[in-house]
């Protein structure tokens, strides 16, 4: 009996090991794939949703961290989201295969990937867009043609075009001074998205994320910001124009990353089109309004790209292997650009830390900001910066630093109360008080609440 149950548990261990198969995943197999993979790296993987679609499926995360459900100050957040539009299947199923490998190498004790998961925390989003899927998927298995059937989701909207349309805020601004990070939402934005896009929005919102791709298909290219052109309408249509963000070279080393790790991407011919080096500012190829990728960049600190992965927007079943193959170094080295520039901790004078602190970089107009554990993460090519930290109710800080190309430089600022300065003395001119001399009262500054530096679960969507 002993030998039977020895065989059972072996076949069974077999089993759970497992790699993914090629293969296309209805939901109820997506989610089954997840905790699979989180019954088979339970210690460093966590499932959550972070809402539901329109027909109420969840959308589902996968966690990678040392230390899931916590962030760990000084350690980066980094997110893949996929399957957007439900049609555009390839991202999804990279994003489960890539879920497996991480969850195996961990277990072998692949260096690289060990130091990955142990200093990153990785958020997973398979399906953006389940209820597309759904559609898109019942179309394929019926051979029924149709290049947009299953891109929107159950209420007939494209998600990639339901973000609020920040980019017109900060032309402005551009122009005319104003806010260039953090961009405010509307009162009622709410009322204006759908439940997946407003699911997203505040998943971004609850958690510092550094750095993010967006997975598509359609086309063989790596697109960075800004997506929508600066340029006005013309008879109808908005002129393409290239219309770089701040940290324009930055985004184009990012783009180039994934690029020339991918098998072809980089040879810049795909799919009818030429895109050199692989890579394309986004305006520059169309234009496109309220989309999720300049929604980041502009309201919260996180730097996202779009990755176009495939020609075929629904891949057939025996070509999923070569795609992931011809993926797999790419997503791995976008996830480790995470770690370069810099990143540091705000503190008071009394070493509490100090939460939404501005950080800002002379000669780059785009400022970021500390997490709520006092951290900050400002990605930067190698170079010497003119780093400024501010907050209200203290005195700004300001260092040379030098970024190398590999590491992170650590960079920590601890900032002084501001001291009220005394109003100018001025004289009354007034018979009754001829002689006298009266001083302007001077309001002090609000205190601002200060924040312990504790190693405790970020408060994000269950």
């Amino acid at each position: 009996m002993s030998d039977l149950v020895s065989i059972f548990l072996h076949l069974l261990l077999f089993k759970l090991v497992a790699p993914v198969t090629f293969r296309h995943h209805h939901y109820d197999d997506l989610v089954r794939m997840l905790y699979k993979v989180h019954n088979e790296c339970p210690h460093i993987t966590r499932v959550y949703s972070i809402g539901r679609s329109v027909k109420g499926r969840h959308l589902y995360v996968l966690e990678f961290s040392d230390y899931p459900g916590i962030h760990e100050p000084l350690e980066p957040e980094v997110k893949y989201v996929g399957n957007m539009h439900g049609n555009e299947a390839l991202g999804r199923e990279l994003l489960l295969q890539l879920s497996e490998f991480l969850c195996e190498e961990f277990r072998n004790r692949n260096p690289r990937i060990v130091r990955l998961v142990e200093d990153t925390r990785i958020h997973v989003m398979p399906s953006m867009n389940p209820d597309g899927y759904e559609v898109a998927a019942a179309a394929q298995e019926r051979d029924v043609s149709g290049y947009l059937v299953g891109r929107n989701n159950a209420n007939g909207v494209d998600l990639n075009r339901n973000f609020p349309d920040l980019n017109t805020y900060i032309y402005y601004n551009e122009k005319n001074g104003g806010p260039n990070h953090h961009l405010p939402l509307p009162d009622n934005w709410k009322s204006q998205v759908e439940p997946e896009t407003q699911a997203v929005i505040q998943w971004i919102r609850s958690f510092n994320f550094v750095l993010s791709a967006n997975l598509h298909g359609g086309a063989v290219v790596a697109n960075y910001p800004y997506d929508k052109s600066l340029e006005h309408r013309v008879r109808g249509f908005r002129r393409t124009a290239n219309t770089p963000t701040p940290d324009d070279k930055l985004f184009q080393k990012l783009a180039k990353v994934y690029s020339y790790a991918h098998g072809w991407m980089h040879q810049g011919w795909n799919c009818g089109d030429y895109f050199p080096d692989g890579i394309t500012n986004g305006a520059s190829w169309y234009s496109l309004s309220k989309g999720m990728q300049d929604f980041n960049y502009l309201h919260t600190n996180c730097f996202e790209i779009t990755l176009e992965l495939s020609c075929d927007k629904f891949p057939l079943q025996g070509e999923l292997q070569r795609e992931w193959l011809g993926n797999r170094e790419a997503l791995i080295q976008f996830l480790e650009q995470v770690h370069q520039g810099i990143k540091g901790m705000v503190r008071d004078e009394n070493y509490n830390n100090l939460a939404d602190a501005v950080i800002s970089v002379s000669g780059i107009n785009h400022d970021v900001t500390s997490g709520a554990h006092g951290d900050y993460f400002r990605l930067l090519l190698p170079g010497t910066y003119t780093v400024t930290a501010t907050a209200p109710g203290f005195d700004p800080e300001t260092v040379s630093v030098t970024v190398g190309p590999a590491e992170p430089k650590l960079v920590d600022f601890q900032l002084k109360r501001s001291t009220p300065q005394a109003a100018p003395k001025r004289r009354i001119p007034n018979s009754g008080h001829r002689g006298r001399v009266l001083a302007e009262k001077v309001q002090p500054r609000a205190a601002r609440k200060k924040e312990t530096m504790m190693k405790q679960p970020q408060r994000g969507p269950a």
